[in-house]
């Protein structure tokens, strides 16, 4: 029955509906911190629930398909952002497993032992021996002082410091993180993301591999300029490292109005690149803006809550940005 009615919702030929999913990370065993993440068992049952209830293509080819309106029913294809090590070492040994195909778009900055400002703020809450922490140092406004005495604790000061940070100035938001890893007073890890070897190896398995700036930048608050550096030199650096073609790019957060503008959207055209995704929920249709194509998550951990998710959000439009 859930095929049938994602069939109705999701035809085949020029009506048709491309769903792509967005993941980060797949752990390989849950996070007590974070106990909602996708770990390798979570990821071992929506590929079989994918297999199922989808028709999976590649994501060069659902675009083309999408483009020329020959897309099968039930198209669905499937991404990961940022570059994670998990995604190389525990996720795409369960896509092979399942035949399936994934694009993983890849800050670049960040490969062969670098980290993401917000796994810094992450695991500078998780390691730290401190119960709480006084903030007046890092942050001007908000509370003062956190409790971390418990798991849910430090959850909620996760949560609190990215939302403070996130939007920030760039060089006020560096300053603010190299505080917080300071006050943690503890060694941070240096092996969260991707090695080049090990992007090499996924698109040596057939994996396809996609741009996602240097730095994961919020491009809205960047000039033109800058962000054309941001996205090129992201991409030179894959077709460099892979030796192929990166035809494909998503926007660091992806919000659209708040994380990319109309810039962006302009200039991921102006490179020639195929299309570009946002973290906007929503599938494409016919009339989804190409450098603006939305990605979801369902987070349903049952096969028909998971796919009634699914069939929602086909029907859902996509905010753009007005280019």
């Amino acid at each position: 029955m859930l095929r049938y009615l994602l069939g109705l919702a999701s035809p085949a030929g020029s009506h048709g509906r491309l769903s792509v999913l967005i993941f980060h990370r797949v752990l390989e065993r849950p996070d007590p911190l974070f106990p909602g993440e996708v770990d390798a068992r979570q990821f071992q049952l929506i590929c079989q629930w994918l297999t199922s209830l989808f028709n999976v293509l590649p994501l060069p080819e659902a675009v083309a398909r999408w483009r020329d309106g020959t897309l099968p029913e039930r198209a669905l294809a499937i991404t990961f952002d940022d570059g994670y090590e998990d995604n190389c070492s525990v996720a795409m040994p369960i896509l092979v497993q399942h035949g399936l195909s994934a694009t993983f778009f890849v800050a670049t900055g960040f490969l062969d032992g670098g980290r993401m400002w917000n796994d810094t703020l992450i695991e500078a809450v998780r390691r730290t021996p401190a119960t709480s922490w006084d903030l007046s140092s890092v942050l001007s406004d908000g509370p003062a002082s956190v409790s971390l005495a418990s798991s849910a604790e430090r959850r909620a000061a996760i949560e609190q410091l990215i939302r403070r940070i996130k939007y920030l100035p760039v060089e006020e938001r560096e300053e603010a993180v190299h505080a917080v890893a300071r006050l943690s007073g503890t060694r941070l890890p240096t092996d969260l993301m991707m090695t080049s070897a090990q992007v090499t190896k996924m698109h040596r398995k057939g994996m396809t591999i996609g741009a996602h700036t240097v730095s994961h930048c919020i491009l809205a608050g960047l000039s033109a300029d800058d962000i054309r550096d941001e996205m090129t030199r992201s991409r030179d650096a894959l077709q460099s490292l892979i030796g192929d073609r990166v035809g494909l790019f998503a926007y660091p957060n992806g919000k659209p109005g708040q994380d990319y503008d109309a810039r962006s959207a302009g200039v991921a055209q102006e490179l020639g690149f195929d299309a570009a995704f946002t973290t906007a929920w929503g599938a494409a249709g016919s009339t989804s803006d190409r450098f603006q194509l939305p990605r979801f998550t369902p987070w349903d951990r049952t096969r028909l809550r998971f796919g009634w998710r699914m069939m929602t959000n086909l029907r859902q439009a996509a905010p753009q940005v007005a280019k």
